[in-house]
């Protein structure tokens, strides 16, 4: 026999949703990190073109080489990861939209098709 008291799988199921703690992305945030993502390549390409014209002022290759490896190697960092702090928060906020717009023509689509039943189920019921 079944313990009338015991909860069932519904009653723990609801209560574990209601324990689940999910932190909400802050906007401020993302968005900052969106314009810091889009200047980063900026500062890293000025980097380079001052690395190079620095480089290029003198004729020893000693005075060179340090230049342009921590001008250029920085400003390529930076450029990098600039461009992938872009392309990170870009691309989530067009994944985002395209999943709200799914969810929104599903549900308008689970609306015709019950209708559509509705409409299936009175006629079944006149015959």
């Amino acid at each position: 026999m079944t313990d009338p008291t015991a909860p069932n799988a519904a009653d723990l199921l609801e209560a574990g949703v209601a324990d689940l703690k999910v932190p909400e992305p802050s906007t401020d945030a993302e968005a900052m990190l969106v314009k810091v993502g889009f200047a980063l390549p900026i500062v890293g390409v000025v980097m380079i073109v001052l690395a190079y014209w620095g480089a290029s002022d003198t004729a020893y290759v000693a005075d060179q080489i340090p230049m342009l490896i921590s001008g250029g190697l920085l400003g390529i960092g930076l450029a990098v990861l600039g461009v992938g702090l872009y392309l990170r928060f870009a691309l989530a906020r067009v994944l985002r939209f395209w999943l709200a717009r799914t969810v929104a023509e599903q549900q308008a689509q689970t609306d015709r098709v019950v209708e559509a039943l509705g409409r299936v189920e009175a006629a079944l019921r006149e015959r």
